[in-house]
């Protein structure tokens, strides 16, 4: 029997995406989000989670969305990611998708080659589409590095003033 791809399914604008569920720690209500100066467009800020500071990308710049309102239903959804918690900001985040892989086609049966290459799929569940994204590759390495530096940089605000490590 065919194993059942499990994935973490949100929606920004019409649209529902799925992360696989290996990635995603928790999804929150949106807080209080802290500016960081200098941050990339799709960079929203820094979060306090529990003690721990985690950058926030909003998903829906970060994919070109136009026009988009803060709202209730608004989450944020935290994935590990080469040991680095981000958040990710989506316009809702709904339930566990569970598709089976003979219904999952292949991205480039879909999209041109090189195209959308943070696509590893798109999953076909009741009569819906849901866009299986490939999370390394939305964040490529230099994001990820922007994004630590504006965690480091906020903690080192939060914390007073003082240097980490001293």
């Amino acid at each position: 029997m065919e194993k059942e791809l499990q994935v973490v399914g949100f929606r920004i604008g019409r649209e529902t995406f799925g992360l696989p569920i290996s990635l995603v720690r928790e999804i929150v209500r949106v807080p209080e989000i802290t500016a960081v100066p200098n941050a990339p467009d799709y960079i929203e800020g820094v979060i306090n989670l529990r003690g721990r500071i985690i950058p926030i990308v909003d998903l829906r710049k970060r994919f070109g969305e136009k026009s988009f309102e803060p709202n209730k239903k608004n989450r944020i959804v935290v994935v590990e990611l080469e040991s680095r918690a981000i958040g990710l900001l989506v316009n809702s985040a709904s339930e566990v998708l569970r598709i089976p892989p003979s219904e999952i086609e292949e991205p480039h049966n879909v999209f041109k080659e090189g195209e959308l290459n943070y696509i590893t799929g798109v999953g076909k569940l009741k009569g819906r589409l849901v866009i299986l994204l490939d999370l390394a590759r939305i964040l490529q390495r230099g994001e990820l590095q922007r994004l630590d530096e504006a965690a480091d940089s906020a903690d080192a605000v939060l914390a007073g003033g003082r240097v980490r490590g001293s």
